[in-house]
């Protein structure tokens, strides 16, 4: 069973994600921030990770520390979810047009965290959210997740379509990088014998 709770609790934030990276992109994500909502219901749905989270941050000061601590919580679950990760096909990829965007992601599930970020927002606001926002959730998820994670923007004129663009062609990157690889049943993707 590839699933996972995870709980982390500061003084700023209470956040509980579970995740089953063998669902079919079943969601429930609430944390009181709309937008963000919005984009890790795309994470999930397109990922086909199942999710479910509940976040209580400390709203009244900025969304930032809802949004980075649920990344946090997610990298957590997806390491405790894919457990030794044997099986998995290990690195994801896609190439995602989104209207006036296109943004494409390449990851590894490498357990060595870095981030390239290449993606510059034309507004500092998608409705009251801010959009560098973006980049530290992406930034926390690869952290904590043990992720080498890159995300470039090709194109794009609106806020709006850039964030929901990255949203989802990170989660299809991670939606084959997590899938079993047939050919590779029960061996580590590695030859250093551990990941």
């Amino acid at each position: 069973m590839r699933q996972a709770t995870i709980t982390r609790k500061t003084s700023e934030t209470s956040i509980e994600v579970t995740l089953n990276l063998d669902g079919t992109g079943v969601y429930d994500n609430r944390t009181g921030v709309g937008f963000f909502d919005h984009m890790l219901d795309q994470l999930s749905r397109h990922s086909l990770i199942d999710m479910t989270i509940r976040a209580e941050g400390d709203l009244h000061i900025d969304d930032h520390h809802t949004v980075e601590d649920t990344g946090i919580a997610i990298g957590q679950a997806l390491v405790a979810a894919l457990g030794d990760k044997k099986g998995i096909r290990r690195y994801g990829s896609f190439l995602l047009a989104m209207d006036d965007s296109l943004v494409r992601a390449a990851l590894d599930l490498s357990a060595r965290p870095y981030l390239v970020w290449n993606v510059e927002f034309p507004s500092e606001k998608i409705g009251t959210f801010d959009t560098e926002l973006v980049r530290e959730f992406f930034q926390a998820l690869s952290t904590h997740g043990g992720i080498t994670l890159h995300v470039d923007r090709l194109h794009g004129l609106n806020s709006h379509h850039l964030a929901e663009a990255a949203f989802k062609a990170v989660a299809r990157a991670l939606r084959e990088a997590v899938e079993p690889d047939p050919r590779m049943a029960g061996v580590l993707p590695s030859t250093k014998g551990a990941l």
